[in-house]
């Protein structure tokens, strides 16, 4: 709730949603959302896009194995960014969500959004009250929220099950 006492719902903080309505899929196992990823990067390579113009967006380093695994089944170059954020001519970028902030890709693919990752568990468990935990939520679904909206025309979000609660989020846009 606000200062002045109001509630939201948590659907309202994505409402502002800029660009193309996401694809969610929720898949049974790391490697079919893997496979799933390889051949929707594929599909968009088929359609013209280059390299380049695609970023594949994780929460955290302890994801990124999962992406770099289904770019280069795709058979694309990738590069995984580091502060510098230099997107590279000629390969994919793979990023953690905290380093998306004012890129900007033609298609984007957000993976690993399982419950647990996102939000980060380790977080939800340091916290000691309720408006610290709504803090933390507030954060990662703000980090979820960056990493979408880097995309201008294609948006893939996945996920292995259990799914992060924010998708349903993702579904009200």
């Amino acid at each position: 709730s606000d200062v002045d006492g109001n509630t939201e719902e948590r659907r309202g903080t994505i409402s502002v949603f800029n660009g193309p309505n996401p694809e969610i899929t929720v898949l049974d196992s790391p490697e079919e959302e893997m496979e799933s990823v390889s051949k929707w990067l594929s599909d968009r390579i088929g359609e013209g896009l280059m390299p380049h113009e695609i970023g594949v967006f994780v929460r955290s380093e302890a994801e990124l194995e999962r992406s770099r695994k289904a770019v280069e089944d795709a058979g694309i170059p990738y590069k995984v960014l580091d502060e510098d954020v230099e997107n590279t001519s000629g390969y994919v970028s793979i990023s953690t969500m905290n380093l998306a902030k004012g890129l900007e890709f033609r298609a984007v693919v957000v993976m690993a959004c399982d419950d647990e990752i996102i939000p980060l568990q380790e977080r939800i468990e340091t916290v000691s009250d309720d408006t610290d935990l709504e803090e933390v939520y507030n954060t990662e679904r703000h980090l979820l929220y960056v990493a979408c909206t880097r995309a201008r025309d294609h948006l893939l979000v996945t996920s292995v099950n259990p799914a992060s609660e924010f998708l349903d989020d993702l579904r009200g846009m």
